[in-house]
């Protein structure tokens, strides 16, 4: 295993357990609902939050009261890239591999904006995920506004990243909006 890898798999250890121990501070939506790359957004993907990650659900829900056209992510197979459903509050979301939470049906919809689930992240964009790579795997492929979602406390001074990890643009935290790029 590369040092670059042990460097990866002790922070995602390291970070999952600190999750663990985080009280669960709501989002201050307000800190991003005005920002005008938001506002410009027409298709927003999210994700539906598993295993402590920060709870984005009175985002989403804020953005399709706007009339925002609003996705979840779905695994379609190993070593691919996600694509996105379209879904609605109230409809019927299924259990999806690695425990994730998709809509049943749903047209398929390529994001303006994406906001993606964070283990670690650093105020350069570097961020650090599950390790499956479906993120990097999909960021690489499209244009859309990438926004990394966390609690402050998963911040770190530096995320060990290669060439193909993708950075995000932005990082949205309870408290604060961090723009990376």
């Amino acid at each position: 295993m590369s040092d670059l890898s042990t460097q990866k798999r002790k922070l995602r250890q390291e970070m999952l357990s600190l999750r663990q121990t985080l009280p669960l501070e709501p989002l201050n939506i307000s800190l991003f609902l005005d920002t005008p790359e938001l506002m410009q957004a027409r298709s927003i993907a999210a994700y539906w939050p598993m295993k402590g990650e920060l709870d984005i659900r009175p985002l989403f829900l804020a953005l399709e009261a706007q009339g925002k056209d609003c996705a979840l992510p779905v695994v379609i197979e190993k070593d691919a890239p996600l694509v996105f459903r379209r879904w609605k509050a109230g409809e019927e979301l299924v259990e999806g591999k690695y425990g994730t939470q998709h809509p049943k049906d749903g047209g398929l919809m390529v994001p303006d904006l994406l906001l993606v689930p964070l283990l670690a992240f650093d105020t350069d964009g570097g961020r650090l995920g599950f390790g499956g790579g479906y993120y990097d795997r999909t960021l690489c492929q499209m244009t859309a506004v990438r926004v990394g979602m966390a609690f402050d406390e998963q911040q770190v001074d530096r995320v060990p990243m290669d060439g193909y990890d993708q950075k995000m643009d932005w990082i949205v935290t309870p408290t604060r909006v961090i723009r990376c790029q």
